[in-house]
């Protein structure tokens, strides 16, 4: 995979945000992508800071769509296809400096011949480690035609 190679973390990030351009607005770098598990960041620059001088609530929602989304589809069986249903937000302090998400499911993902929700926990932390977000996203799994 990318993601081990020299660049390949730069080069799978744009790639990802080719696919789904709304993602290029936050500029986010993938660092992990494994079953079960998607970890990435962003840099804390102008174009994701709000009036007060924070990282824009947004931009956490974005990065929290994004990597629930990556480990969504690198969890579940190929037969199966998700889309996101809705998301739950907690805004836990000021979001100052680069941004780091960690997304996993909160249920073990499975092979089923019917639609089921499958949530995505994200935590979202600054660079002392501490948790500035927490989301819970609402996949809904479906299997492929």
């Amino acid at each position: 995979m990318l993601l081990g190679k020299p660049g390949g973390k730069w080069l799978f990030s744009r790639l990802v945000c080719w696919k789904a351009p709304y993602f290029s607005s936050i500029a986010p770098r993938i660092e992990t992508l494994e079953p079960g598990r998607c970890v990435a960041t962003f840099r804390h620059r102008r174009a994701v800071t709000n009036h007060i001088g924070t990282v824009h609530a947004i931009a956490l929602c974005n990065l929290a769509e994004l990597t629930g989304g990556l480990a969504c589809d690198a969890s579940i069986p190929a037969s199966m296809r998700w889309i996101p249903k809705g998301m739950s937000v907690a805004y836990l302090k000021k979001a100052v400096g680069t941004m780091r998400a960690i997304a996993t499911p909160a249920l073990a993902p499975r092979e089923a011949e019917t639609g089921y929700d499958l949530p995505f926990d994200v935590v979202v932390e600054n660079t002392a480690g501490e948790a500035v977000f927490r989301a819970t996203i609402a996949m809904w799994i479906t299997p492929r035609d």
